[in-house]
């Protein structure tokens, strides 16, 4: 797993297009993708790993985000909402179509000598 941080990575289901965008820093991995009972919808099931330094970038998705933090932590931005902190063991959901962004909370560094 890339580290950022203590390493990050998040699972995250979107209701809506399976379509990523690749932003620089970033890996996106397919873990399940499969029609739901809302007709033109799916389900997209990916697990997202995110380099030291990178920033995931504004964006937006067609259906809900709802993710879960499995390792570091990260700053969460939703367009409309204050910046908040996230880290490993805590979800989050972001309605269709909000424009939002995370990053790291900081960057790895070698120890002092």
């Amino acid at each position: 797993m890339k580290k950022f941080l203590q390493q990050a990575a998040l699972v995250g289901v979107f209701l809506g297009s399976a379509s990523f965008s690749s932003a620089q820093g970033l890996t996106r991995t397919m873990v399940l993708k499969e029609d739901v009972s809302i007709a033109g919808r799916e389900a997209v099931m990916a697990k997202v790993e995110v380099a030291p330094g990178a920033i995931a970038g504004w964006h937006t998705h067609p259906g809900e985000e709802i993710s879960y933090i499995m390792e570091g932590e990260a700053t969460l931005m939703i367009a409309g909402q204050p910046n908040r902190k996230v880290k490993a063991g805590e979800g989050f959901v972001i309605p269709a179509g909000v424009v939002h962004n995370g990053k790291p909370l900081a960057s790895p560094a070698a120890a002092p000598q």
